[in-house]
């Protein structure tokens, strides 16, 4: 994949940018992002091997860098 893929859910406020997806039997785990509240605003997914394969942004609209939010092809 040469570049990130975006998909953004407006009705939910949720984005996912996957770096690479998974391959056929390969496992993954998600690891929770908190703020200073204690709530979890993002999570990051990272394949058993540990290399990052995607960011879910669970405020998207203020999380998203301002170039993909302005893109008409997220969501």
């Amino acid at each position: 994949m040469s570049h990130p893929k975006v998909r953004w859910d407006r009705e939910v406020n949720a984005a996912y940018i996957a770096f690479r997806e998974l391959e056929a039997g390969e496992s993954s785990y998600k690891l929770p992002i908190e703020d200073d509240r204690g709530d979890t605003t993002m999570l990051v997914r990272l394949a058993e091997s540990g290399e990052l394969l995607g960011i879910e942004l669970l405020e998207a609209d203020t999380q998203m860098p301002r170039l993909l939010r302005g893109n008409p092809d997220n969501g």
